[in-house]
């Protein structure tokens, strides 16, 4: 079974920019260091942040709906999005999966470099910055939920990436001839030995961001429901709810869950539930939304 299985591959263990001899490509740039996982998110905010913009320029897509920020604007919301992505993520992955951290090793808490980091803590973080930053600038709440809903799956893309490159939030152990054998991911984390599981984490960068993404794209683009406010939101909530809860039957279990729940019921299952019905709500409001 070990042999079937496709080895993590090393290149990916390095950093890319690093003061050691065995760096990726060669490079080095004092003390400057510039890891995949940080690539990775730095990769799906500018992408992300682009393609609002691209969406802004279209104003065919909006019909009588204000669009609901200039490019200034949506360059300012750039920073409050980085924001509530980290500090949000970071926070919500203390309280939902680790929050023993806080007096058994606190000064893990700001080591976002080792990973460790929660989508739906990342969603409240992100969801508040829409709320501060439509407050600040007397936007559309809706509209500008719709916008930022649209470039979410492009994030979830190279953040779904950066778990696999940190080789975290692994599946379960499996025989299926795609399976890899990820660093320390024995049956105790056991450094040195390996069990082949599922890679999760590509399978969530398929549905949560390729497969979502295409959904609102089409939506947006030929089901125009960026003119009613809110529907686009309530279509990523319900989607990207859906394929979580379908992948979490295939990721480890989480070791902090209570006895009687380990191993069938996830943290990720239980917080994508009310999202799924929040998400199902925002469409229905955004059907019934004027045009």
């Amino acid at each position: 079974m070990l042999d079937a299985a496709i080895q993590f591959p090393q290149f990916l263990k390095a950093e890319i920019f690093t003061l050691g001899p065995y760096d990726a490509f060669g490079l080095k740039l004092g003390p400057f260091a510039l890891r995949w996982y940080a690539l990775a998110y730095i990769a799906g905010l500018l992408l992300g942040w682009r393609y609002m913009v691209g969406l802004i320029r279209n104003t065919k897509l909006w019909g009588a709906q204000p669009r609901p920020a200039d490019e200034p604007q949506l360059d300012d919301f750039l920073f409050w999005a980085t924001l509530g992505v980290i500090l949000g993520g970071r926070i919500g992955y203390v309280l939902f999966y680790k929050p023993d951290m806080i007096w058994l090793n606190p000064g893990e808490l700001i080591a976002i470099w080792h990973g460790g980091m929660s989508f739906h803590g990342g969603l409240i973080g992100v969801g508040l910055a829409i709320w501060w930053f439509s407050q600040k600038h007397k936007t559309p709440l809706f509209g500008l939920a719709d916008l930022v809903a649209c470039a979410a799956p492009i994030g979830l893309f190279f953040g779904r990436l950066a778990n696999f490159v940190n080789a975290e939030l692994y599946g379960r152990a499996t025989t299926v001839p795609w399976a890899v054998m990820f660093p320390q991911a024995g049956p105790f984390g056991d450094i040195g030995y390996t069990t082949p599981r599922h890679p999760s984490q590509l399978y969530e960068a398929f549905l949560e961001g390729l497969v979502l993404f295409a959904l609102l794209r089409f939506a947006t683009h030929n089901k125009l429901t960026l003119q009613r406010p809110g529907l686009t939101t309530g279509l990523f909530l319900a989607g990207y709810g859906t394929f979580r809860l379908l992948v979490e039957f295939v990721r480890e279990p989480d070791q902090h869950m209570p006895e009687a729940l380990r191993g069938y019921v996830t943290m990720g299952m239980l917080l994508c539930l009310p999202m799924i019905a929040l998400g199902l709500w925002f469409v229905q409001r955004g059907r019934t939304a004027k045009a």
